[in-house]
């Protein structure tokens, strides 16, 4: 198949890169998914992700032929070397640029190598990733200027040229929600709502209107705004 064709989606679990997997269904003949066990706090996402991807391929038969294997890469060391309350269990505070403590230095950048190298080996030259620089916690790896740099390392260093898609790149947390029912309708938001993880707390035992989650860590403040404005 021409690797036009193909993509490979950072796959999370959680509510981004969910969504984009609906998207990146609705675009390409064959998507692949990679997760990432990275040691993070909230690693319940890995254990919602297998059902996540199961009830949305389900939504169409188009999107259940396209969707190809998972992949799962151990990333355990940047944990390791992680002092963060993303990898650790410490309080979320902002530390003294301003940035939330749950910012893991180098993750985005670390994944799309990760991804490209996957990538590379099946096959496939388009990544996708739910990154955003909208509603974000100010992460500077979420930015387009990182990641376009970041790409056109990649593309120089494996001689083949990769591209990332980011869907949600200019999208509030309101217009994802939205985009989701553009998607796949009010079934796919509801999978969204319910199966997907955001917390970084790794809390499920609550579910809001929103979702699962803590309700007061970056996270979860987005999710429920984005939510609100989506509702209203």
């Amino acid at each position: 198949m021409s690797e036009q064709k193909q993509a490979l989606l950072m796959f999370s679990g959680g509510q981004d890169s969910a969504t984009c997997l609906a998207w990146a269904l609705e675009r390409y003949e064959r998507v692949e998914t990679v997760g990432f066990d990275y040691g993070q706090r909230h690693n319940i996402e890995m254990t919602c992700r297998a059902d996540v991807r199961d009830k949305i391929k389900d939504l169409k038969k188009s999107w259940r032929e396209r969707l190809g294997p998972d992949h799962i890469i151990d990333l355990s060391n940047l944990g390791a070397i992680s002092e963060t309350a993303l990898t650790r269990d410490v309080e979320i505070t902002l530390n003294s640029t301003g940035l939330p403590s749950t910012f893991v230095p180098g993750r985005n950048l670390i994944f799309l190598n990760f991804a490209a190298a996957l990538g590379y080996r099946r096959g496939i030259a388009r990544l996708v990733g739910g990154m955003c620089e909208a509603d974000f916690s100010g992460y500077p790896d979420c930015r387009a200027e990182t990641l376009d740099a970041t790409m056109k390392s990649i593309s120089l260093g494996m001689d083949k040229v990769f591209s990332l898609e980011t869907p949600l790149m200019h999208l509030s947390k309101a217009s994802a929600w939205a985009l989701a029912e553009n998607l796949g309708g009010a079934a796919l938001v509801e999978i969204i709502r319910t199966q997907t993880h955001t917390c970084y707390l790794g809390e499920r035992g609550v579910l809001h209107d929103w979702g699962y989650g803590c309700g007061t860590c970056p996270a979860c403040e987005l999710r429920a705004a984005g939510w609100s404005a989506y509702r209203a």
